[in-house]
């Protein structure tokens, strides 16, 4: 879960790409109240890296803070793509 400026900002988008780069799946999506939520399957390191990229986020972003759930890997996806609410 992503909190602060990450609406409007192609914060999604940012972070799809980032995931592809690092061979994750999963999914990330705009929730009402403001913030991104995403999930990622992969290698433990990889979803490590990608954390450390939204925690920046893009050039016009302002993220305040980034909580992370670990969870046991599932493999539910084949890609990583971009959900609606």
């Amino acid at each position: 879960m992503v909190s602060g400026r990450v609406q409007g900002v192609f914060f999604r988008d940012f972070t799809k790409s980032n995931a592809n780069s690092l061979g994750l799946t999963g999914w990330v999506r705009n929730l009402r109240g403001g913030c991104v939520e995403a999930l990622a399957e992969g290698e433990k390191e990889d979803i490590e890296k990608l954390i450390q990229q939204l925690k920046v986020g893009p050039p016009a972003a302002r993220v305040w803070e980034v909580k992370v759930e670990w969870e046991e890997w599932k493999g539910k996806f084949s890609d990583f793509r971009i959900r609606w609410f």
